[in-house]
């Protein structure tokens, strides 16, 4: 009888196990100076291989969040991520052609740009001269909606621009898809952009509900606070009486079914729409937008409100916030309200970046319970949707302090928590502590708990809900990046053995939900190529269920080099980032000149 394998390793048929080899830095299209700015990369540590809780945007500002008093952490350097990998591509912008030219048709006179600094092309005839190749005969927009949002400048061209250079547009088909509504929701409107900006968007109603706590309400029940905010000397402000500020009692609020529900982790940077639209077909319940700065939020960037597009098809969706004080919170609350459509909104207090954590947000939130109670009661007062809170076991290792958060996160007005079965110092280091997830959902009782860590196969799932059988429900993050379907697996109780012709249809159909989402010309395959090759640095972890000698495959278990069962099975379970850059390749066309990719995550960096 075969020994079991050792603690870490994932147990590989011998017939397809490769000749170990040293895991090097791929720095095939990485400029000079990168390479000079890389680190080297640390040896990996089988129970350390992930580090993936560093799933941020590190082109994110914290201007403008209060300055805090700073968290003592350890010293210790968090790894995680190559925070000096530099862009993965820059155009020319003046090789584009300009925006008011991208339409242009037959039989109409073209538009005049004026812009006075505008530095796009603006000869249409000497823009197709110059523009690349074009990747494939079929826009996927074209094909949809009867107009490409990119017009002459898409790399799909064929089909809708006409030999004498001009766009083509089925105004039958575009009518028929504008009659069905917007595919995409919460689009950020000009007006909020230009109230936000100018600082004169109306806040009042966060404002007076902020200033309605004083030192005695914050820590009243919601029937003294209702007795407390109607008192004959409380202010009104123009037509808002006391009700509007009033908290809305759980029965007024939506309520939604949690019950049994498969949530997919709100994963920044590559929980991008695109890849939720993946996850729901292949049965996600839940989704959750990427953790979205309420800073940034207020200031009105493009990019931070893009964060809170909603897929139609997403019927169950929310927005996350992360924040260190109530002020900016609550005004977000307000906001997102009143401009978006969206189902609940989920309060970061798990996320543990050293930059967000020093300045009291995330996971830093659990060290200031003051501030963290006026958040949770603000946010979840200015709502009439549900407020629901993701967290971790503690900010340390050695001090678990969720279960006695969770009745007080209850009170204060959640709807739901999510409980991540590790500490914010623990990152992936340890298993989920399953055991401390049931204990909190006992804790928060009738207040309805989610679990979340380590599930990567139905079996695993099975074992965790009985573990803690008082959740109602489990959240997945890593798992669903390094195989969505296991959606499907766990809701038809099965392991799918899933081949490589399928998996690369799904990355074929991710690829088409990108062109949609960020656009067909230069710009747009360029950043589904970069968020897709993202995604690649976990898809590659997977391994086929037929190679495995005692199946399911664990999460943090490392495999030994091994081939697949063809050659593309093999290429896409190869660790190296140009073998990624092939993956694109297929899908995407071949990459640009001066086109360089180094993967966010150290862990994902080896060759």
């Amino acid at each position: 009888m075969d020994a079991p394998p050792a603690a870490g390793i994932c147990k590989i048929k011998k017939e397809f196990i490769l000749p170990e080899q040293e895991r090097k830095l791929n720095l095939d299209h990485v400029s000079e100076k990168d390479k000079a700015n890389l680190e080297e990369p640390e040896p990996v540590d089988p129970e350390d291989n992930d580090n993936d809780e560093d799933l941020d945007d590190d082109v994110k500002s914290d201007a403008g969040e209060p300055q805090v008093k700073k968290i003592k952490i350890s010293k210790k350097k968090l790894k995680g991520q190559n925070k000096k990998r530099g862009r993965t591509f820059a155009p020319d912008r003046s090789h584009e052609l300009c925006d008011f030219l991208l339409q242009a048709q037959d039989g109409q006179e073209l538009p005049t740009c004026f812009r006075k600094r505008c530095t796009n092309c603006h000869d249409i005839e000497e823009y197709l001269k110059k523009k690349p190749e074009d990747i494939g005969p079929v826009c996927t927009n074209f094909e949809k909606t009867g107009k490409c949002p990119r017009g002459l400048a898409c790399r799909f061209g064929k089909q809708h621009i006409t030999e004498s250079g001009r766009n083509v547009i089925n105004q039958a088909k575009l009518d028929e898809y504008n009659n069905k509504g917007p595919s995409v929701k919460n689009q950020f409107s000009k007006d909020v952009q230009w109230a936000l900006r100018k600082r004169n968007y109306d806040f009042n109603l966060a404002e007076k509900l902020i200033d309605s706590y004083d030192k005695d309400a914050i820590h009243m029940t919601p029937d003294e606070l209702f007795t407390f905010l109607k008192r004959p000397n409380k202010k009104t402000f123009g037509n808002v009486t006391d009700e509007d500020i009033v908290k809305l009692r759980t029965k007024e609020k939506k309520v939604i079914d949690w019950k049994d529900k498969l949530y997919l982790s709100p994963l920044t940077t590559v929980g991008n729409l695109p890849f939720r639209r993946i996850c729901k077909e292949f049965g996600a319940d839940v989704t959750c937008g990427e953790m979205a700065l309420c800073s940034s939020l207020l200031k009105g960037m493009p990019q931070e409100w893009a964060l809170l597009k909603r897929h139609h098809t997403e019927d169950i969706f929310g927005v996350q916030l992360c924040a260190n004080n109530p002020y900016v919170l609550t005004k977000c609350g307000q906001m997102i309200e009143k401009e978006c459509e969206v189902d609940f909104v989920d309060l970061n207090l798990g996320c543990p970046i050293e930059w967000v954590f020093r300045k009291g947000g995330g996971s830093g939130l659990l060290l200031r319970p003051k501030i963290l109670e006026s958040c949770v009661r603000n946010l979840s007062d200015i709502l009439t949707i549900p407020l629901t809170v993701k967290t971790r076991t503690g900010a340390y290792k050695d001090e678990n302090i969720a279960h006695e958060l969770a009745p007080k996160f209850r009170d204060w007005g959640a709807s739901l928590l999510t409980i991540h079965g590790r500490s914010r110092e623990q990152r992936y280091t340890k298993s989920a502590d399953w055991a401390y997830i049931g204990q909190v959902a006992r804790a928060a009782s009738p207040m309805p708990v989610f679990g979340c860590g380590d599930v990567l196969s139905y079996e695993d799932y099975n074992q965790y809900r009985k573990l803690a059988p008082e959740v109602q429900g489990v959240m997945i993050g890593r798992g669903a990046l390094i195989k969505p379907w296991i959606f499907t697996e766990i809701k038809q109780a099965r392991l799918w053995d899933i081949s490589s012709n399928e998996r690369l249809d799904m990355l074929k159909t991710y690829a088409d939900y990108g062109l949609e989402h960020w656009g067909s010309d230069s710009r747009g395959v360029e950043s589904t190529r970069r968020f897709m090759l993202e995604w690649l640095s976990f898809l590659y972890r997977y391994v086929p269920v037929g190679l495995l000698e005692r199946p399911p495959q664990k999460i943090n278990d490392r495999p030994p080099f091994f081939r697949g069962r063809n050659e593309l099975e093999t290429l896409m379970a190869s660790p190296a980032a140009s073998d990624w850059i092939k993956i694109s390749e297929m899908l995407l066309g071949k990459v640009p000149e001066g086109f360089k990719f180094i993967p966010k995550h150290k862990a994902n960096s080896y060759q």
